[in-house]
């Protein structure tokens, strides 16, 4: 082993016991992407695979879960969303499959559902867009964190990764183990972040278009032809309507969202709809647009969720491929610290 490696073991050996992997790289959760294929590979890789369950009900997450365990023996997590209607039965679910860890996202855990979660033996990891959120939870038991930036893909906040980074990780760090992700598509950036103190990382678009990755051929082709100003955030029309922004891929389809956005506001304006109804549908029409896009290979009318790190994403690749040369850059990078 060299130096580089033995550091890189060293540093990555909190995330790795927490998560029970050979390396703290967790695969963000991207809905019909993260699926048994996709999870299984990177979990069999030596990484750690999160379904992404998005809008399934109960029903299509028991057997994705099982389908999942037939093609890996690697632990693996489940990713839930907080505003899912039946998010009790999902987190029953994954106590049926004893499903290690969790992750929850979309805001802070509704009441009760940390105590069914930890209740069942589950490892509970959630999102921290801010410090005073990051103690908050931290507080309320949670056993792990991730923190991400605005670069990434999918559902995001206003900060940046390296600014949240320096403010959560001096502070929290040495309470749970944190995750950094956002914009992270090389492994210099993985050494950087686990310098500063975090357990692991989370990667999405990296792996979005890996081998393994059921996306259709014209998703992956217009993440090859990306460059990182080619994902942008979508716009929020309505400030009573929280729509919490979205970055993917220019095309037609942010021009959809946006008439989605007045449609459920009027509904709103008109008492038709309250606003958790009005954010589920929200929510609903994400889940319809990405569908279109990774599974109907509509890329110009679906959505192409995708992180700004979409510019290191050139060919298709095998994920263990990905996940080794990440690991030798990571590797690299902390020799040549030592060597200086």
């Amino acid at each position: 082993m060299s130096i580089g490696e033995e550091r890189l073991a060293r540093r990555m050996a909190r995330g790795v016991e927490f998560l029970g992997s050979e390396t703290a790289i967790l695969c963000g959760a991207m809905s019909w992407v993260s699926e048994r294929n996709l999870v299984s590979a990177i979990s069999n890789a030596g990484g750690f695979g999160l379904i992404a369950c998005g809008a399934m009900t109960p029903e299509l997450l028991d057997a994705e879960i099982a389908a999942t365990k037939t093609l890996t023996d690697k632990p693996f997590g489940v990713n839930l969303i907080t505003m899912h209607p039946q998010l009790f039965d999902l987190i029953e679910v994954c106590a049926k499959h004893e499903v290690t860890h969790i992750v929850l996202a979309g805001g802070l855990p509704p009441a009760g559902s940390l105590d069914a979660i930890k209740g069942n033996g589950a490892k509970l990891i959630c999102f921290a867009p801010a410090l005073s959120l990051a103690k908050k939870l931290i507080r309320s038991g949670v056993d792990a964190l991730v923190v991400e930036g605005m670069e990434a893909g999918g559902h995001i906040g206003p900060v940046s990764t390296s600014v949240l980074a320096q403010e959560i990780l001096p502070e929290v760090a040495a309470q749970v183990p944190v995750f950094v992700a956002g914009g992270i598509g090389r492994g210099e950036a993985i050494a950087g972040y686990l310098d500063m103190g975090a357990a692991g990382v989370q990667l999405g678009t990296r792996f979005a278009c890996a081998t393994e990755s059921i996306a259709h051929a014209n998703f992956k082709k217009a993440f090859f032809r990306a460059s990182a100003r080619d994902a942008v955030a979508s716009v929020q029309i309505d400030p009573r309507l929280p729509v919490i922004p979205v970055r993917a891929l220019k095309n037609a389809s942010s021009e959809l969202f946006t008439a989605k956005q007045r449609e459920v506001a009027q509904a709103l304006d008109e008492g038709k709809v309250a606003m958790m109804e009005a954010q589920l549908q929200i929510e609903h029409y994400w889940a319809g647009a990405l569908r279109r896009a990774v599974i109907d290979g509509d890329v110009d009318n679906g959505s192409l969720m995708a992180g700004q790190s979409v510019g290191m994403v050139s060919k298709e690749e095998p994920v263990a491929e990905i996940i080794a040369q990440l690991m030798a850059e990571a590797a690299h990078a902390l020799e040549k610290r030592s060597n200086d």
